[in-house]
């Protein structure tokens, strides 16, 4: 998996695993070509953001009202994985929308891996999707798809 400080190759895999290249998936939103069409392609592209360490993506795509002053990214977690287990609404023409999520890590100091489950929230406004807020669920509570 990449490190925070190396690039990622347009032609790599897309660490969100949507099966697209980097450069067909979330590279141009990375680098701001373009917005996330739907709720979920904003969610994978936070995602690729974490395992590139692209903290000014992460904000620039965090709604303003519940955006942290300053976000600092964890360079001993290894993003591995990412399922997505659920979404409601968050399409092209939807104001809001639900990603539910598990983002699996390692951490590279120490080698314990872990799980990120979260139910995350996201509202489009100008016509640009951002992400509100999440609430973290425990490992075992999966909604049934």
């Amino acid at each position: 998996m990449i490190r925070h400080d190396e690039a990622m190759d347009d032609d790599a895999r897309c660490p969100c695993l949507s099966g697209e290249t980097y450069g067909a998936c979330c590279g141009p939103l990375h680098r701001r070509e373009r917005d996330a069409a739907t709720a979920e392609a904003l969610m994978r592209s936070r995602y690729s953001a974490f395992t590139v360490g692209d903290a000014a993506y992460l904000s620039a795509t965090w709604h303003p009202r519940t955006r942290p002053a300053s976000l600092e990214l964890d360079a001993d977690l290894q993003w591995r994985r990412l399922d997505v287990v659920a979404t409601s609404a968050g399409g092209p023409f939807d104001d809001a929308g639900m990603v539910e999520f598990v983002a699996h890590h390692r951490d590279v100091t120490t080698g314990e891996r872990g799980r990120l489950h979260e139910v995350s929230r996201f509202v489009r406004e100008a016509g640009r999707w951002l992400y509100l807020d999440g609430d973290v669920r425990p490992d075992d509570a999966v909604s049934p798809a």
